[in-house]
């Protein structure tokens, strides 16, 4: 993993992030220099003074784009607004939950995120699915090359990732060249449906999958009988809890598998791992809508796979780093293992050899980008070649 930030994984990991979105190193390097100092306080302390420097460098793109703009440059000006949404998502990831800011560099991301793509022309739509009295928004992609409905691969997010940091690592593209179309999902818990709607994440992920799943059979451009499901980080659970009680998907895969978070997080408490994101604690009570620690921790036993994946009889593939520093490799040998009904499962492990071995590949997606793109697509009728 590159270490910009000496002994601050939580910054690494957010510059890391940033750089398989598509942000440019010099850009990066005018962002966090100035951070050097306040990093070496600890992950928590200066996430304020982050957001002002990354903020500074989304702004500055947002100036020449519309410059660009004026001019009739108007795929540039799609191509700075996309990497300014890359900067100020990143930036609002890494503040407090109350920390009143965030909300105005959401609504500015969001902004910048639509426009960008709207400008760039790129294959990528926004959808709504209804959803408890709300919605959950989805970035649709649509495979390349096919005529008549299509299979999908619907992508869920993480812990704190969003559908737009899914969409701007590659793998819709990737599948779309593979004739499969993409849906990456702000579920509840994440992106907009917790920062606009208040929803927060459950367990029992399946109550919004199957809701996905209802409404993409209403699409005359998508398969119904070829939906996949895949997640990545806490995603490793979501997906893996969706398909083993929602049988209407044709197959789940995960990016970093999380058979049992919640003993991953009484770990945590020992200092045991490493977090994603400053302020943990307080944004994992966001994220499932407890409000104490003495209530999260209630809740956690509930986080796991054990006793649930001999439900799931379509083909599932488990991937993961070697040396993931959050969710131990000994997770995702449980999720493989517990696969016994799968009448194709496959554990892929990412090491030196193909790089990507840090947590979901954060260090380097392109070789997992292209292993479980051709397998799904092997999987799903779609072509790899």
């Amino acid at each position: 993993m590159f270490e910009y930030f000496p002994k601050n994984y939580v910054w690494n990991l957010a510059l890391n992030l940033a750089m398989e979105m598509g942000a440019k190193i010099g850009e990066l390097d005018e962002m966090c220099r100035p951070l050097l100092e306040v990093s070496q306080r600890g992950d928590d302390e200066g996430t304020r003074l982050f957001l002002q420097s990354w903020e500074r460098m989304g702004d500055k793109l947002i100036g020449q784009a519309r410059e660009d703009e004026a001019n009739g440059r108007l795929i540039s000006a799609g191509n700075k607004l996309g990497r300014a949404a890359i900067y100020l998502l990143i930036a609002e990831r890494m503040q407090a939950r109350d920390y009143e800011p965030r909300k105005a560099l959401y609504a500015k991301f969001q902004d910048c995120f639509q426009r960008g793509v709207k400008l760039a022309h790129e294959n990528c739509e926004r959808v709504e699915i209804p959803y408890e009295g709300a919605h959950l928004a989805g970035l649709y992609v649509r495979a390349e090359g096919v005529s008549g409905p299509a299979p999908i691969l619907v992508q869920v997010n993480g812990l704190d990732s969003t559908k737009e940091m899914l969409y701007r690592v590659g793998l819709p593209g990737h599948l779309a060249k593979r004739g499969i179309s993409s849906l990456c999902l702000d579920q509840p818990g994440t992106g907009e449906a917790l920062r606009l709607h208040g929803l927060t994440a459950r367990y029992d992920s399946e109550a919004w999958a199957s809701k996905v799943v209802d409404y993409l059979e209403t699409r005359e451009d998508i398969d119904p009988k070829r939906i996949g499901l895949q997640g990545v980080s806490l995603g490793g659970y979501y997906a893996p809890r969706a398909v083993a009680f929602e049988p209407r998907f044709a197959l789940g895969a995960v990016w970093g598998a999380n058979h049992n978070w919640g003993e991953v997080q009484l770990a945590r408490l020992n200092r045991e791992g490493e977090r994603p994101v400053p302020h943990y604690w307080e944004h994992v009570q966001w994220v499932w809508g407890t409000g104490s620690m003495d209530e999260f921790m209630a809740l956690i036993p509930k986080i796991t796979l054990d006793g649930v994946l001999d439900r799931i009889r379509v083909p599932f593939l488990v991937t993961h780093g070697e040396q993931d520093r959050q969710i131990p490799l000994k997770y995702a040998h449980q999720t493989y293992e517990g696969l016994t009904n799968s009448p194709d499962r496959e554990l892929k492990i990412f090491t030196d050899k193909e790089g990507g071995v840090q947590h979901s590949s954060v260090d380097n997606s392109a070789y997992g980008l292209d292993y479980i793109s051709d397998w799904v697509a092997e999987r799903l009728g779609g072509h790899t070649a």
